[in-house]
């Protein structure tokens, strides 16, 4: 990995290029699986975004949302992801 050096009282962290550019294509690859993991997702028909308990307000002027209920069901199907990840990858 990179290196480090002290430099007064900060912590510099170096890194070579080739490096940097692997962590800019792992970024990318990752923004196209999530882009088209979410054009599927739309495609197919599940109600995220409009579940019983997404918050939506409308008014003359203004309106809000705020999809309370869907951010709760991604959070806990990403953590059980996350969770099932790291117990194969031990």
């Amino acid at each position: 990995m990179g290196g480090q050096k002290m430099q007064g009282a900060f912590l510099v962290y170096t890194r070579s290029m080739s490096e940097m550019g692997r962590l800019l294509m792992g970024l990318g690859l990752l923004l196209l699986v999530v882009g088209g993991a979410m054009l599927l997702l739309g495609k197919s028909g599940l109600p995220l975004g409009r579940l019983p308990g997404d918050i939506s307000y409308r008014g003359k002027n203004f309106s809000f949302y705020f999809p309370l209920a869907t951010s709760i069901l991604l959070s806990l199907v990403l953590s059980a992801l996350f969770y099932l990840f790291s117990r194969f990858r031990r």
